[in-house]
């Protein structure tokens, strides 16, 4: 085992020129930009482990992606009789911070699986960019080749006032209406909650138009309005900016409804707008 000063990182090409950006941060990381890396403590390079290990606040950055944890292990195979070295799994333990221009997330962990193009964050993780939240008590997955993110286990998305939550939710990357990549549709499975300022909507399984607030749910149906009325069916099409519902049967039996009266040209108790008392 030999310990290694970061100034002599250029001599490691396969660790401070071979990592793939994409493991490094989040989508919209240089995949060919050069990686520049520190850390207080130094670098140990395990030949027997076939590992690399920084401690001590390592700090990896590739263009305007980084990513920051109290220790950095990059493990790699090849290398053996002029083999080209290739990184096949990273791992960022403690305090982990990914950033890049679509966000940050955080983590106390962070495994990058670079052969399947896999990284999973745990540890109370939380993904944020300009518009939305989200987190997770069980992980957050980045899927680079199916340009996916997964949160599982409690999971809640958020934008502005709006909130989906679910057991799994998926965040489906594509090329938004500015051109940039972005979220731009939530699917949700299972104990799917969705709330607005005047509704909150309850289903087995949902999927969310990020840029036209059309949210489609399916599965014992339940929309609680603000005050108090309530919509019960098997499919429903909600406007989470408008807050029209359209709640259908499908093959779930008849629409059943409580409607709750209010006085006219008064806004309902417990919905917004309603009078100070």
């Amino acid at each position: 085992m030999k310990r290694i000063p970061w100034a002599a990182c250029a001599l490691l090409a396969p660790l401070c020129g071979g990592v793939q950006a994409q493991g490094l941060a989040l989508p919209g990381a240089n995949a060919r930009a050069p990686i520049e890396i520190t850390a207080q403590e130094g670098i140990e390079w395990q030949q027997k482990a076939r590992a690399y290990i920084a401690r001590g606040r390592a700090h990896a950055a590739q263009g305007d992606s980084t990513v920051d944890a109290d220790q950095l292990v990059a493990y790699y195979e090849g290398g053996d009789g002029g083999e080209a070295t290739r990184i096949t799994r990273i791992d960022a333990d403690g305090s982990v911070r990914l950033t890049s221009p679509t966000g940050t997330a955080t983590g106390d962990k962070a495994v990058y699986n670079v052969t399947q193009g896999i990284l999973v964050l745990t540890g109370g993780p939380r993904l944020n960019t300009a518009t939305d939240r989200i987190s997770a008590r069980d992980s957050i997955e980045y899927w680079r080749d199916k340009n996916i993110v997964v949160a599982r286990g409690q999971a809640v998305a958020l934008r502005a006032d709006k909130t989906l939550s679910a057991d799994v939710l998926v965040g489906n990357i594509g090329t938004a209406r500015d051109g940039s990549q972005k979220i731009v549709r939530i699917d949700a499975y299972d104990n799917v909650t969705a709330v607005t300022p005047s509704d909150t909507v309850r289903a087995a399984r949902a999927t969310y138009g990020v840029e036209t607030g059309i949210a489609h749910l399916s599965g014992s149906v339940k929309i609680t309005r603000c005050d108090g009325s309530q919509l019960n069916g098997n499919e429903a099409e909600v406007d989470m900016n408008s807050g029209r519902a359209t709640l259908t049967s499908g093959l779930g039996g008849p629409v059943r409804g409580i409607i709750i009266p209010g006085e006219k040209g008064k806004p309902a108790a417990g919905c917004p707008g309603e009078a100070k008392k």
